[in-house]
């Protein structure tokens, strides 16, 4: 056992965040946690790092968290640098300070055996081979170096100084360094937030290797269900575990509350019966043993109550264009993006009614083509067209975050000022602010609460083509299903950006892909575009085999021949070496200086085996090439 909370309470004032929480982490345990937005995911984890305490309970029962003292538990708070003036390259290094620190011992050591070795110098030396080892000290350099790539930096980028990054890179450095100083407990929230998809599967991979113990906060589906194994859900202040991933959760979850609910009404039925009988016979006095005996069944009855619905609130609207938009929808040539210098060149055809999702890797220009089709910047190059009678909405993440001193109400009927106020209040209220959420402040809101805001508008004005950059950001599940429900049913044309694999494979038709060499359109949704990646890279594979296999049969028998005997030579020569070494290793078991130095002569033990290996192996290739010489010289 890594932590335990046992019936664990947090609370605000008078507002508590969950009471009665039992909840574990064991060595090696991949765990999600999943919730409405403010059920207190993030709660729990700053209760598990020290930044919150547990409420003191007012009845005698007992609440508490137990974590032996050597448990590291690794959380990404603020970003702070303790020196901005550092690289890139060796602030994330500090996450092997005691790799780095073993390494430059051995070294030391080793110097100072070859010129006056002593035994405590040579068990020291042992002792941490065996440690580096296990710390996979050989492999650090490729695994950093592989982070830092799949987050998007360059190797030029290693060499920079911390305070030349953005406030975002940033962030991910600080994520490259948790993630590689693995602590026993690694607790992530939302940690795909603004990753590409090619970053998120490498983190996939990472995770699912991690020996240590995972707990995740995200709202990404495909991303849980590949890496979890466990499942705790906070709901109404309750938390409850489920075994499985994200998928398997939900449907036990399901068929828990159908049982419980079948399981309630067959029993209300039988209360019923039962308390219909006692009324019909306790007056008769023939009859009164027997409803009294009922009565008592009754009282005896466990009851089970109904079990509470779902909490499936999310935002809701019948929404469709104002009209539609002719066929061609947009029209795109050889259009060059970016800022000063081109990230991308595009050619594409956009039809009334399709639904194209655009992913790739961070940096090519995915919400650049947005923003110039939009006009927010300048093309660098090439053309776009709109349609006739083509109506944008379009959203971005700069949405989430702007700021307004007026209150909800008034944000949004200052911009649909022919609205009355029902008319306000219903469009507000099926996006979720209702009551007296109108009245909050906008500066206020939550991300997720303004991203409602702004798509509510957008839908108010009925555009017929949809244009959406990360719109799923700072949604939890239930809106990002809600989401997906409305864009499949929405009759207009959409063209979006998003990192969210599972919301990409339930909107889109169509996938344009942004590639570091190119853009392309792969017409039959994602799911058709992960085979046909799959089925390029098993061709490729395959005509780099056949390509190899073709290179050796190309050999003529005399450069063959000439091969062969170059490398029977050479056989020779590493066996006479072998054979030497054998005899020196032999020699200095055997001798009496060395007869009581029993680390030394389990050294020398292993190195005999790995030379006899070798040797075995040497003799074992010049046995068959000598045979293969006598066949083609005819023997």
């Amino acid at each position: 056992m890594l932590l335990k909370i046992t019936n664990g309470c947090v609370a605000f004032g008078a507002n508590i965040i969950f009471s009665g929480l039992d909840f574990e982490i064991n060595k090696g345990e991949k765990i999600a946690l999943v919730g409405r937005n403010g059920c207190g995911k993030t709660t729990l984890l700053k209760l598990m790092v020290g930044d919150y305490v547990l409420t003191k309970l007012d009845n005698a029962e007992k609440s508490s968290i137990v974590k032996p003292g050597d448990v590291e538990i690794g959380y990404l708070r603020q970003v702070t640098f303790e020196d901005e003036s550092i690289t890139l390259e060796d602030e994330v290094k500090k996450a092997y300070k005691e790799i780095i620190e073993m390494e430059s011992r051995i070294e030391k050591l080793l110097k100072e055996i070859e010129t006056e070795p002593t035994g405590k110098a040579l068990t020291e030396y042992s002792l941490l081979q065996e440690r580096f080892k296990l710390l996979d000290g050989y492999t650090y350099r490729k695994e950093y170096e592989i982070a830092i790539k799949q987050f998007g930096f360059s190797d030029a980028d290693k060499a920079k100084r911390l305070s030349e990054f953005s406030g975002g890179q940033r962030t991910k450095i600080a994520f490259i360094k948790l993630l590689l100083s693995k602590p026993d407990i690694l607790l992530l929230d939302e940690p795909t937030n603004h990753l590409d998809i090619t970053a998120i599967e490498w983190l996939e991979e990472y995770l699912r290797g991690y020996k240590n113990a995972v707990v995740i906060v995200s709202h990404d589906r495909e991303f849980l269900d590949k890496i979890v194994s466990l499942v705790y859900e906070i709901e109404r202040g309750k938390i409850t575990k489920y075994t499985g991933n994200y998928s398997a959760f939900a449907v036990e979850k399901r068929l828990a509350w159908e049982k419980q609910q079948k399981e309630h009404i067959a029993q209300q039925k039988e209360i019923a019966h039962l308390s219909g009988l006692v009324e019909r016979f306790r007056y008769k006095a023939t009859k009164a043993a027997m409803a009294q005996s009922k009565l008592k069944q009754i009282e005896r009855m466990d009851i089970i109550e109904a079990p509470d619905k779902a909490d499936t609130r999310s935002f809701h609207a019948e929404f469709q264009p104002e009209y539609p938009s002719v066929k061609r929808v947009l029209s795109v040539r050889d259009l060059v993006i970016g800022y000063t210098n081109p990230l991308s060149t595009i050619t594409l055809d956009v039809n009334r009614g399709d639904k194209i999702g655009i992913i790739g890797g961070n940096g090519l220009g995915k919400s650049t083509f947005l923003k110039t089709i939009v006009n927010r910047i300048p093309s660098l190059g090439g053309t776009y067209v709109l349609g006739d009678r083509v109506k944008i909405g379009y959203f971005d993440q700069q949405m989430a975050q702007y700021t307004s001193e007026k209150d909800v109400l008034d944000e949004f009927w200052d911009e649909f000022p022919k609205l009355d106020q029902t008319e306000v209040r219903s469009a507000l209220g099926a996006f979720l602010f209702t009551k007296d959420d109108v009245f909050k402040p906008v500066n206020a809101l939550s991300g997720g609460e303004k991203v409602r805001l702004e798509i509510c508008k957008i839908f108010q004005r009925r555009p017929n083509f949809l244009i959406l950059d990360e719109p799923t950001n700072h949604m939890d599940i239930i809106g990002k299903e809600t989401l997906e429900k409305m864009l499949k049913h929405y009759t207009g044309t959409l063209l979006f950006v998003s990192h969210d694999r599972y919301f990409v494979k339930q909107v889109a038709s169509s996938v344009l892909v942004f590639e570091d060499d190119d853009v392309m359109l792969y017409p039959h949704g994602y799911v058709s575009y992960l085979e046909r990646v799959a089925k390029n890279q098993a061709g490729e594979k395959r005509a780099a085999t056949k390509a190899k296999n073709e290179r050796k049969s190309f050999t003529t028998p005399a450069k063959e021949k000439a091969r062969r005997e170059a490398r029977i030579k050479k056989l020779e020569a590493l066996l006479a070496e072998c054979e030497e070494t054998i005899a020196a290793l032999q020699a200095e078991i055997s001798s009496d200086e060395i007869a009581s130095d029993y680390i030394r002569l389990t050294e020398l033990q292993k190195e005999l085996e790995e030379q006899e290996k070798l040797n075995l192996g040497y003799l074992e290739e010049w046995d068959s090439l000598i045979n293969q010489q006598k066949q083609g010289d005819g023997y």
